[in-house]
């Protein structure tokens, strides 16, 4: 499949970007939740800069992932487990 050559702007800044057609949607998303979050600072904070507006909305989306990260290999472990308890009880009954 080709790529698209789309345009993302964040922070008063235009990058262009090229993507699969399945990820541009993801793309764009992200680049209106990056602005967003800035907006959000900026209001909360009082801050004005952009590269202190864009670390900070960066630190927090490392947070948000490890955070996602976490909770699902919680998640796996907790349905490993239960997946080996229900192969002893089926091995158990045979």
């Amino acid at each position: 499949m080709d790529e698209l050559s789309i345009k993302i702007k964040i922070a008063d800044r235009e990058y262009p970007m090229k993507v699969k057609p399945e990820d541009e949607e993801r793309v764009r998303n992200a680049g209106k939740k990056i602005n967003e979050r800035m907006r959000m600072y900026r209001e909360k904070f009082g801050i004005d800069d952009k590269q202190d507006l864009l670390a900070m909305v960066a630190f927090d989306s490392l947070v948000d992932k490890l955070e996602v990260e976490e909770t699902r290999q919680s998640i796996d472990e907790t349905v490993t487990q239960k997946i080996s308890h229900l192969n002893s009880l089926i091995n158990q009954a045979l």
